[in-house]
């Protein structure tokens, strides 16, 4: 059994259909059914039932399939890491990220790691925290940005920095006059939340919780432009970090005193998983990024976004 073989398996498993795949792997189908009828020799069973020229992948094929696939990427990614080992610098990684952070945070890091690593290759995954916290476990992607969540043993969470909260409130709200503003003082308006399972959330359900509340839930949106879009419409109030593009929105931002009104951000991985030199020289890029001066001065802009009070 070689890699051919093993790639070639995946592609008549596509397609169930040796004509399709020999076409598609750019070899004649005898070749290919040789290879196919070699590998279930090697592996003492058949990996298709047939019934004249039909195939279809039977539960044995279907159990190799997982492993086909994982040998797959092992290969590959330590092929890559050969590379990384002779040529530092190259090499992918692959990267989730919260929605929010997708505004500013990512396009800025992008851009400034790409003028220390131009030959880095970067997939880009966007998601709540928990969807992303899943794509880490499942051995999806290599490192997330997201905020702090329950993880298993496997998984390590580093803190980056404190990404403030605000309140927003429409027009003619009681409190668009204020410049500060406690939780008890909207704690019983209706609410604009972003959906449970996401990291901003579960913050904003412990924040209440922890001020005696329970959080009046009046709509839940996807994600926080919607949010905030919402809260104009004069539907209610909500928390929500500054983001890009906020100002648009006809709301007043208040800033919340307290300082649990804020939430997490932080870098994950796998503990026990092996990173690709590219991956911890990202990762290290990343830890640098955000705790050296440009980064800080970045962050202090995305949360008070030059003075948010007086933005309106």
């Amino acid at each position: 059994m070689d890699f051919n073989s093993l790639q070639y398996f995946k592609v008549v498993a596509k397609y169930e259909n040796m004509s399709r795949a020999a076409e598609e792997l750019h070899i004649t189908q005898p070749a290919l059914s040789k290879s196919i009828s070699l590998l279930e020799q090697s592996l003492g069973v058949d990996l298709f039932d047939r019934q004249g020229r039909a195939i279809k992948l039977n539960r044995y094929g279907k159990f190799f399939l997982e492993r086909a696939d994982f040998i797959l990427k092992e290969y590959e990614r330590a092929r890559e890491d050969l590379a990384n080992l002779v040529s530092p610098g190259h090499g992918e990684v692959s990267i989730g990220f919260m929605h929010t952070l997708g505004l500013e945070v990512i396009p800025s890091l992008m851009t400034n790691v790409k003028k220390v690593y131009p030959h880095m290759k970067f997939q880009l995954t966007q998601s709540n925290s928990s969807s992303i916290l899943k794509k880490l476990e499942l051995g999806e992607l290599d490192l997330c940005l997201i905020s702090s969540l329950d993880t298993n043993g496997d998984v390590i969470w580093e803190k980056l920095w404190d990404d403030k909260l605000f309140l927003i409130v429409p027009e003619g709200h009681p409190l668009s006059k204020r410049k500060n503003a406690k939780v008890v003082d909207f704690a019983n308006d209706p609410f604009i939340s972003i959906k449970k399972g996401n990291s901003l959330r579960k913050t904003v359900d412990e924040l209440f919780k922890r001020e005696g509340f329970k959080l009046n839930v009046a709509f839940e949106g996807e994600e926080v432009h919607t949010v905030a879009g919402l809260v104009e419409s004069g539907l209610g109030v909500s928390l929500i970090p500054h983001i890009k593009g906020l100002d648009q929105y006809k709301v007043h931002i208040i800033n919340v005193d307290g300082e649990d009104c804020k939430r997490e951000i932080g870098l994950a991985y796998l503990e026990n998983r092996f990173k690709s030199a590219a991956t911890e020289q990202f990762a290290n890029f990343i830890r640098s990024y955000f705790s050296e001066g440009y980064d800080r001065q970045d962050i202090l802009r995305l949360n008070h976004h030059l003075n948010p009070f007086n933005a309106k």
